[in-house]
């Protein structure tokens, strides 16, 4: 069967995560959402997203497909209902497409035509930015079940600190001497040749993936995950980095999402909690204003290539778009605008020359080339962001 992962509804109010990638390939708990539906469905997927993604993330449509909404994750229930759809099926949960089997262009389908299949059990969902973060506990349970049913840990050093040692998965490769693991409240998962250097306590739920570095005695609260290549030292808690992001030094990063390609100075902070414990409004890219997450703990959204210099301090919901560059004393804006230079005392355009040259100087250094479709979709994006930028 052909697998085809479709942005949906989510997608605008996943930006700026979704400027420069699918809803699918949004890491959240130990897996991107691709990966976990590939690795259920013992399938490949192709991506059905926006026009200017498609050369990086093409959609191969065959005449029989079933189109998955990838802002559902998928479970044992879920996979299985979506395994033994038939044509002409669909499955929904309320008034929401969870998938469908379609033999017509994806343009003409008419669900009125459909057998409409109820689901009604729960499942994590990702449709809004602070999801990726606050369903991130649940969503490193799940796949933790799911990628150590039936195998066996590499053995628990001697010199590591354990709480619940059965409840820590330890994959080939992986390096950590004189560290404090405490997985009471949950599984910590450690991938393939990842490392964490001595004196560092880290508490579950927990999801360090292939590759990525924990810095020497780092502090790390439940609920984070460190993607792969990514490297972090300092505070954190209840955090997503995505791929070969580095918050390598000292500082606090709470209820927070990193894109790929990030980078965060030297002891910078963010808050994440308001000082009058109000509701956090976060930057909205749908209705270009600050709308209600419903949390008391929210912090930083950062979008891929963007960066900050030693010292800064990010207010409490703050929003950076994509290939941005902020420094300097004070507070920046809650809402900084992609492709911005600059910081509390005002930014300029970061052009897209300079924006290329160091995103091709940072990724050439994890032996990642900076090419054409990169290139393309960073330019696309430039062009899309230029209204909320002061020229």
């Amino acid at each position: 069967m052909n697998y085809i992962l479709f942005d949906g509804p989510a997608r605008n109010a996943l930006l700026p995560f979704t400027f420069t990638r699918p809803v699918a390939d949004i890491l959240i708990g130990i897996m991107t959402i691709r990966q976990k539906w590939e690795m259920r469905l013992g399938s490949t997927t192709t991506t059905l997203t926006e026009e200017y993604l498609s050369d990086k993330f093409p959609m191969v449509e065959l005449e029989e497909n079933i189109m998955i909404n990838a802002s559902f994750l998928p479970n044992a229930v879920l996979t299985e209902m979506v395994l033994n759809l038939e044509p002409n099926q669909a499955i929904f949960r309320g008034d929401e497409v969870i998938a469908f089997y379609t033999n017509d262009e994806q343009e003409e389908v008419d669900f009125d035509s459909y057998e409409i299949l109820e689901f009604t059990e729960d499942c994590i969902t990702v449709k809004n930015t602070w999801d990726i973060f606050s369903n991130n506990d649940s969503a490193i349970r799940e796949d933790f079940e799911f990628l150590t049913e039936d195998r066996k840990s590499q053995p628990i050093p001697k010199t590591v600190q354990v709480i619940a040692p059965e409840n820590i998965f330890i994959e080939a490769g992986a390096t950590l001497e004189f560290v404090t693991l405490n997985a009471s409240a949950g599984p910590i998962y450690i991938g393939k040749d990842a490392e964490i250097m001595e004196g560092s306590v880290i508490r579950a739920p927990f999801a360090l993936c292939d590759n990525a570095v924990v810095k020497m005695a780092a502090k790390i609260y439940g609920g984070t995950t460190v993607g792969p290549y990514s490297r972090v030292g300092g505070e954190i808690n209840n955090s997503v980095l995505f791929a070969y992001s580095n918050k390598g030094h000292d500082g606090f990063l709470g209820n927070s999402v990193l894109g790929e390609w990030c980078n965060i100075g030297a002891d910078s902070n963010n808050s994440n909690l308001k000082n009058n414990y109000e509701e956090v409004r976060l930057w909205s890219y749908e209705t270009e204003g600050f709308a209600k997450t419903g949390l008391q703990f929210c912090g930083l959204i950062m979008g891929d290539h963007s960066k900050c210099g030693i010292n800064t301090m990010f207010n409490t919901g703050t929003v950076v778009g994509v290939s941005a560059n902020i420094f300097g004393s004070g507070f920046p804006r809650n809402f900084v605008p992609s492709f911005s230079w600059g910081g509390a005392s005002g930014f300029t355009t970061y052009i897209t020359k300079k924006a290329f040259e160091t995103a091709r100087l940072v990724m050439s250094r994890r032996n990642v080339v900076f090419d054409e479709k990169e290139g393309a979709i960073l330019e696309h994006v430039f062009e899309a962001t230029k209204k909320w930028r002061k020229e």
